[in-house]
């Protein structure tokens, strides 16, 4: 375990924690997340535009690309707050290592705009990426926590009607609303960011009393049969290590072949910590590997 690990969980299990515990208004938690984007790091000659991409605004990010694949990143931030601000530095070191750029849609968020006002939000830019000649095969997918959920949503979505993408990730994707997963209980005290006593009100805001159980709401119940390659990160210890677990369980009982990353004591979506923390970087370069091997064997076998 690095030291700055060590320094970091104690951080967020002693300070952010307990704040995300006690707050009410998400509004308050909008406004500090996005202040603490500030000291996430960005890559030297990282490039952000601002885009409107199928009626929805967002933000390209990408660090001299050199190849025609792109990603579509849906940002997690328990369907409540989080924007293409909080998570492009991330995505851009991303790109950084893939030579890819990637869109981030700034798409609506609860309670203002409760489910399933995001999924179709991500349906809109994929519809709308594909209006601007981009192949479905072209286009890889990737999300953490809640906009993991959505990102997965939207590929069971697209897989219905024989769309493909080139490959999906998700960061502790949130697969699961019904929290009937062993490690939502189990882990509770030992995740060092989530308080599993907030996820009742952020539900209540964002399904304003529809079905958690539905599938566009909790993929984990999906079908995801002609998926193509996806890769799954999560740590051991956080409370929604087994919406990773059970959905890649799901997945392989489907046919689709899964790569699971399951790492130790670190918090939730720590690779937004790049930059800063070894472990974050690491997690990056293991995803970027996947991505390139997936789509040079895409380009094989399309040759």
């Amino acid at each position: 375990m690095s030291l700055r690990r060590q320094l970091l969980n104690g951080f967020l299990r002693r300070v952010e924690k307990p704040w995300l515990a006690r707050v009410t208004d998400p509004a308050l938690e909008r406004r500090a997340f996005e202040r603490a984007a500030r000291y996430f790091r960005t890559p030297p000659y990282t490039c952000y535009l601002p885009d409107e991409v199928g009626g929805v605004p967002g933000d390209w990010a990408w660090v001299r690309p050199a190849r025609p694949e792109i990603f579509l990143y849906i940002h997690g931030g328990a369907h409540l707050i989080g924007s293409p601000r909080t998570h492009r530095a991330m995505v851009a070191r991303l790109a950084q290592m893939t030579r890819l750029r990637a869109f981030l849609p700034d798409y609506r968020l609860a309670p203002e705009h409760p489910f399933p006002a995001s999924l179709e939000d991500a349906r809109a830019v994929w519809q709308g990426l594909l209006a601007r000649g981009y192949a479905a095969e072209r286009i890889v997918l990737g999300g953490d926590s809640s906009g993991g959920g959505v990102m997965l949503a939207l590929l069971a979505d697209l897989l219905k009607t024989g769309e493909r993408p080139a490959a999906a990730f998700a960061f502790s994707p949130w697969t699961d609303l019904t929290l009937s997963g062993e490690s939502f209980v189990a882990n509770a005290e030992r995740d060092v960011l989530l308080p599993a006593s907030q996820a009742k009100t952020v539900l209540g805001h964002f399904l304003a009393g529809q079905d958690p159980a539905d599938p566009r709401a909790s993929p984990l119940f999906a079908e995801f049969a002609g998926a193509p390659p996806i890769f799954l990160q999560a740590a051991r210890t956080e409370i929604l290590r087994d919406d990773t677990l059970r959905l890649a369980d799901r997945m392989r009982h489907q046919g689709v072949q899964v790569t699971v990353d399951l790492w130790g004591h670190l918090p939730h979506v720590w690779p937004i910590f790049q930059g800063w923390l070894p472990e974050a970087d690491e997690a990056l370069r293991r995803l970027a590997e996947f991505i390139a091997a997936t789509l040079r064997a895409t380009r094989s076998g399309d040759s």
